[in-house]
């Protein structure tokens, strides 16, 4: 199962007391004060890790508690910090404050580290106490309370594109025609139920080992998704970040018009999100192979020149627009990083 949202208890570590202590030795039998600090309390970090797509790392275990520091002692020994705590996230993940809904880091960049929780510090011992008018300072500190949090983890995949359109409109077997990624495909809806991401890399189409991008399939979505029918409005948020869409329409389906299935999409993208809506939408004819006449293929041409772009038909069988596809989509993304 796909975990993309997810609340975690944490607690930093608690400071270690300042000690009170006065040297006693043998030919100082009345030492001054020798008592040290307390360690620090263990903080708590979330770190970014390209190799993670989910939150189900902490599916069943959901508290975190930081090492506490340890007490101070005599001879000026300072107590030993804490141990730290390093939990590894998926990038996009947003981290909220589940109690004041303070938005406490986003996590984008591959290795980013954010403190979310920060040991204690250490108490001072009576030795720091110690001046020309007290000379046996009895005073020392305790130790600070760590920070304790209830964060709220929502994740946002990372894609450069991002692939919309109905339940079986071939967007999973696009993914494994183009990427190495094995997403499952059948020949009924639904069978996409969690986002899946592919590397694109144009080597595979006999261009550059170097030039690759990342995509993204999420379930497909049905009419009355923004409201909640379905199960791809739960994912949308997925392929917010992307930089462009791609609009798979199935031009093999006999009882949608591709106009209609075009329309229907379109209306729930906008009624999710205006951000997402104002992204680059490519339109996708699929199962071109599986065409009867070419009435649909010369229609839905016609509805892809009326929105500006070229018509792209693909086919996951034969093979067909897939190298065209890959080039054209890398070419468009090299040229909005401009």
């Amino acid at each position: 199962m796909f975990l993309d949202h997810i609340q975690l208890t944490i607690a930093a570590g608690h400071g270690g007391s300042g000690a009170m202590s006065f040297r006693r030795e043998k030919f100082a039998p009345e030492g001054g004060p020798d008592g040290g600090d307390g360690g620090k309390g263990g903080s708590i970090f979330l770190k970014a890790n390209r190799a993670l797509n989910t939150l189900n790392p902490y599916r069943h275990k959901r508290d975190f508690v930081a090492g506490r520091g340890s007490q101070g002692e005599g001879c000026m020994r300072h107590g030993s910090d804490g141990a730290d705590v390093l939990l590894e996230v998926p990038r996009g993940t947003l981290v909220k404050d589940a109690q004041t809904g303070e938005t406490l880091a986003e996590l984008l960049q591959d290795g980013e580290v954010v403190c979310v929780a920060r040991g204690g510090r250490g108490g001072l011992g009576n030795a720091r106490f110690r001046s020309s008018t007290n000379r046996t300072p009895r005073h020392h500190q305790p130790g600070e309370d760590g920070e304790e949090r209830i964060l709220d983890m929502e994740l946002k995949l990372i894609a450069d594109v991002g692939l919309v359109g109905f339940p079986n409109a071939g967007k999973s077997t696009l993914v494994s025609r183009l990427s190495a990624a094995r997403p499952k495909i059948a020949g009924y809806p639904f069978t996409t139920l969690e986002p899946q991401l592919g590397v694109v890399s144009l080597d595979r189409f006999g261009g550059d080992v170097l030039d690759s991008w990342v995509i993204a399939d999420i379930p497909g979505l049905i009419e009355g998704a923004a409201e909640g029918a379905g199960l791809g409005i739960q994912f949308l948020r997925h392929v917010e970040r992307t930089r462009m869409l791609l609009h798979l329409v199935d031009l093999s389906d006999p009882v949608t018009e591709p106009e209609e299935a075009i329309r229907v999409i379109e209306g729930e993208v906008h009624a999710f999100s205006p951000v997402l809506a104002a992204k680059p939408r490519w339109l996708l004819g699929t199962k071109s192979d599986a065409l009867q006449d070419d009435d649909r293929r010369k229609a839905f041409g016609d509805l892809c020149a009326a929105r500006g772009h070229r018509a792209f038909f693909i086919s996951g069988v034969t093979g067909e627009g897939l190298k065209e596809l890959a080039f054209a989509v890398d070419a468009f993304l090299k040229a909005e990083a401009q």
